[in-house]
């Protein structure tokens, strides 16, 4: 069994592992490029596309919605960590009051939505690329993979985070969900790194 050290050391490694492949991955994307991000959180990576990116326009989309099923329990938006509904609502204007001056102007536009309910808003081809981050569960992230692939355009990419087969509280959903999508032919696979995986439309 591992020691609480080993399982710090673990967790801090992949922490940085992860930042590097995202480094990576953001270093790839196009600039001044129209992109979304579902699945915001707090807003910390929103603020590196921003900062890496340069985008024409960022579309962040997220319910900001405790979840409070046991399914979602370890979950960022559910038990201890998501903290209850009043908590993602301060999430949620963190977010807004973080991104104030790119909201005035336009190149940032936040959802508060489910992102199966958002992506229809978008016409076909509207996006250089959008990043997956959103619910971790193989369906919602198969549904993610599909209705955001025509909303990219052509030579575009659809990314993403935790394609990994650890299991945590969304058991490895992500992967299978990724893996099914590609084998069906929807998109190729670019690279999958510290977690990270990018696919070309």
């Amino acid at each position: 069994m591992l020691s609480t050290i080993d399982t710090a050391i673990g967790k801090r490694y992949r922490r940085a592992k992860k930042r590097l492949a995202r480094r990576w991955l953001l270093a790839r994307m196009p600039k001044n490029g129209v992109c979304a991000e579902i699945g915001v959180y707090e807003g910390k990576f929103s603020e590196r596309i921003v900062n890496y990116t340069q985008p024409k326009q960022l579309h962040l989309i997220d319910p900001w919605h405790f979840e409070e099923s046991e399914d979602y329990k370890k979950s960022f938006y559910g038990g201890e960590t998501g903290g209850g509904q009043r908590k993602m609502d301060e999430r949620f204007e963190h977010v807004k009051a973080m991104f104030g001056p790119q909201i005035a102007d336009g190149s940032v536009v936040v959802h508060r939505c489910e992102s199966g309910k958002a992506a229809p808003e978008f016409p076909d081809g509207h996006f250089d690329w959008v990043y997956l981050d959103g619910n971790h569960l193989y369906e919602f992230v198969l549904e993610d993979l599909h209705k955001f692939l025509p909303k990219v355009r052509p030579g575009g990419y659809i990314c993403g985070d935790d394609y990994h087969d650890r299991p945590v509280w969304f058991e490895a959903g992500v992967k299978r969900a990724v893996d099914e999508f590609v084998s069906q032919g929807k998109a190729k696979p670019v690279f999958f790194r510290g977690d990270q995986f990018v696919l070309r439309v």
